[in-house]
């Protein structure tokens, strides 16, 4: 009776947790395959030397009284052979049925049942080890090459009795290796199926875990686009308000200006907190808040505390599913962070937003257009893929000495909520 520790689950090298096959016996033949192979073999050809032994020692109908001894020794050769070939049976099972079928001939001439065992053990390995096809291609071929052959040397050495004969060497042939196609074809199946099952749960395992890899690398790259907009938009506000407070010798306006930047890191800091809320895993830690759509106005309003010729021009009624209204907010703040970064210098920075029924059109531009230095940033290519995320596009560029980003998402979103 199997222990509880046979019973147990097992893990296998595909992360499955599989149940133990049922029954000691099975487990110890599937463990020693070579030696089940050696115990098989041997049994066959106990088997096949005392049928050929108990055979008698007439030759049917021909003329001789007694078999020659070659013809004997080499019957013995063959048994010999064919329980040889019983051992690579898991590798090579047609092999050891064709010298079965030729063991079987042979009983045309020296009436034996030599072959039975040996037939049934080899039919019954090509339908285990190679498949039902093969093993009812084999039955039939064989059957009929045995049947045909005894009826055609019968029926020149003794015509009378060939029909019977052959009769009978049908029957004994075809009841043999229908009895090892019957019980291989079970056996040979329900392994197939098995094996079937089992890589079909591998590859299950190994699509599951691709999926969480690029549930990952996707969660990965939302976090850092999240977090390039929020620090890049407020460390340039932050730094344009304190270089502002430093330059300037009104005390009042110093500590507007460093009060500003106070309330921007803070709101920025909240921000990071409520985005990055959702990795903690302290089962008694209250979830943050989701990020809260970036409204353009506060925007614009931030820069042009800090000092920047900022505007903001807005058409329609902005009535925006939750993800594209996220996404507008994101890229009027890159677009005005990147305006405040790298042209300074600009007279104009113009933000246009369009709420359109097909859509909402956001054009951000301004006048201070410098040669890039540099290749394009993280800022927008996150953008780009924000916008193509939500089915609509984006482009960033010079145009008429100005530079230029505009993007058209449409209307017909249906993202949830940004987290």
């Amino acid at each position: 009776m199997p222990t509880t520790a046979d019973r147990s689950p097992r893990v296998d090298d595909a992360g499955l947790r599989l149940p133990r096959p049922p029954g000691v016996i099975r487990r110890f033949w599937d463990r020693h395959p070579v030696l089940s192979d050696v115990l098989i073999a041997l049994v066959s050809a106990a088997l096949s030397f005392g049928g050929f032994a108990s055979a008698r020692t007439t030759v049917g109908s021909l003329p001789q009284t007694s078999p020659p001894a070659w013809v004997v020794a080499g019957i013995v050769v063959l048994m010999l052979g064919t329980c040889t070939a019983l051992l690579f049976r898991r590798h090579a099972p047609l092999v050891g049925f064709v010298l079965s079928v030729a063991l079987q001939l042979t009983a045309i001439v020296v009436p034996h049942g030599a072959a039975v065992p040996l037939l049934v053990v080899s039919t019954y390995a090509l339908a285990v080890y190679r498949s039902t096809r093969w093993c009812t291609i084999a039955a039939v071929t064989g059957t009929a090459a045995v049947t045909g052959i005894s009826l055609v040397v019968l029926a020149m050495t003794d015509p009378g009795a060939a029909l019977p004969a052959s009769i009978n060497t049908m029957v004994n042939t075809g009841f043999s290796v229908l009895v090892g196609a019957l019980v291989g074809v079970n056996v040979g199946n329900r392994r197939r199926w098995i094996a079937a099952v089992l890589d079909r749960s591998r590859q299950l395992v190994a699509e599951r875990d691709q999926q969480a890899e690029l549930a990952a690398a996707a969660e990965r790259a939302r976090i850092a686009r999240e977090m390039h907009d929020i620090v890049a938009h407020s460390l340039t506000v932050i730094v344009a308000l304190t270089e502002g407070a430093g330059a300037t010798d009104d005390v009042v306006r110093a500590r507007e200006a460093t009060d500003a930047a106070a309330a921007t890191a803070r709101q920025a800091l909240g921000e990071m907190r409520a985005m990055l809320g959702v990795l903690r895993t302290d089962e008694t830690s209250t979830p943050l808040a989701p990020v809260a759509v970036a409204d353009p106005h506060e925007v614009v309003a931030t820069a042009q505390r800090a000092g920047f010729p900022v505007t903001l021009t807005v058409t329609g009624t902005p009535q925006l599913p939750a993800a594209v209204a996220f996404a507008v907010g994101r890229i009027v703040q890159e677009g005005v962070t990147n305006a405040m970064r790298h042209a300074p210098g600009a007279t104009r920075i113009a933000v246009q937003i369009a709420y359109l029924p097909e859509g909402v059109s956001v054009r951000i531009e301004n006048d201070g257009l410098r040669v890039a230095s540099a290749p394009p940033g993280y800022g927008l290519r996150g953008l780009a893929e924000r916008a193509a995320h939500l089915g609509g596009t984006l482009h960033g560029g010079p145009a008429d000495g100005r530079w230029v980003l505009h993007a058209h998402l449409p209307m017909t979103s249906t993202d949830p909520e940004p987290r």
